[in-house]
């Protein structure tokens, strides 16, 4: 009997094939403001931890900067304080699904990539890389929506993955009158990146992203102070539910988020987010042809 046998668009791919040659490093006697300045400064989400002889000894990400502005600590204390230790570790040869799945069941958002002897970091692998490898897949595809509407396209009937199948189908959000603190308590219990901001009529605000509250933390913003003071900007990045997953991925990549937020009748009513968390744990690309043209039969003829 015949086998059929789905894969994804990672199928066969391997970590050094999205991972980043560029590591951002921080001595674990660097302080807690140094480690904020770094991460605004290279727009990323951690820091790889090391000793003096540079070997990794932890990551500091935003969250653990976030947890340290709710502890009150101060910015001077170094980050070996606040560190998460050890650092996970991946083979740059390992599949890019086998990297994917660790990453899930760790509840982590990115690998550090060893290689050689002795082993030495020479990468870094995390869900904005994956959706990038992804997206260039599926903008190269000839079934890509940029072929269709340039009238290239070889199959103009493919079914393609829209928002509202892969988003979270919730949103949580906080008024501009909610203190720093209680924004921050929403933000570690839901493991979120970024919040919507409402007024009292819940009609968007804003958003409050991980990258406002250390900022907010680096200046001495008080912890118990208004949200609304640190509202960056009052434009929420969105998209409609229907839109195709595709566009919502090029939407994020040119906007340099790493969420949307997804309305429905109208862009005040916010019916979920999607993230490049979302995105890359969809794994198959934007659209069902490459899956369909991956199918193999096994079994006898």
């Amino acid at each position: 009997m015949s086998i059929v046998t789905k894969q994804s668009t990672l199928g066969g791919l391997s970590v050094r094939q999205a991972m980043r040659m560029e590591v951002v490093q921080i001595l674990s006697t660097a302080s807690i403001q140094k480690a904020i300045g770094l991460l605004v400064k290279y727009k990323i989400n951690a820091l790889l931890v090391t000793e003096a002889d540079e070997a990794p000894v932890g990551v500091v990400s935003k969250s653990d900067i976030i947890a340290a502005y709710v502890a009150s600590m101060r910015v001077e204390f170094s980050v070996e304080n606040i560190m998460m230790s050890p650092p996970l570790f991946c083979d740059p040869r390992d599949l890019l699904e086998s990297a994917l799945e660790t990453m899930r069941a760790a509840g982590v958002y990115r690998l550090y990539a060893l290689e050689g002897d002795p082993a030495r970091v020479v990468g870094v692998l995390a869900y904005p890389d994956i959706v990038a490898l992804l997206y260039t897949y599926c903008h190269d595809c000839e079934n890509s929506l940029t072929h269709k509407r340039q009238g290239l396209a070889q199959d103009d009937q493919v079914q393609r993955f829209r928002v509202k199948e892969a988003m979270t189908p919730s949103v949580t959000s906080f008024s501009e009158d909610a203190t720093l603190l209680e924004v921050m308590d929403g933000l570690s219990a839901y493991r979120f990146g970024a919040v919507l901001i409402t007024n009292r009529n819940n009609v968007p605000r804003g958003v409050v992203s991980k990258t406002d509250l250390i900022l907010a933390y680096g200046r001495g913003v008080p912890p118990r102070g208004p949200v609304r003071a640190i509202l960056s900007s009052p434009l929420v990045v969105s998209c409609h539910e229907e839109e195709f997953v595709e566009d919502a991925i090029r939407k994020m990549i040119f906007s340099g988020v790493h969420r949307l937020f997804v309305y429905s009748e109208h862009k005040d009513h916010i019916v979920g987010v999607f993230s490049l968390s979302n995105a890359a744990r969809l794994r198959s690309g934007s659209c069902h042809a490459c899956i369909t043209s991956r199918i193999r039969v096994n079994g006898d003829a």
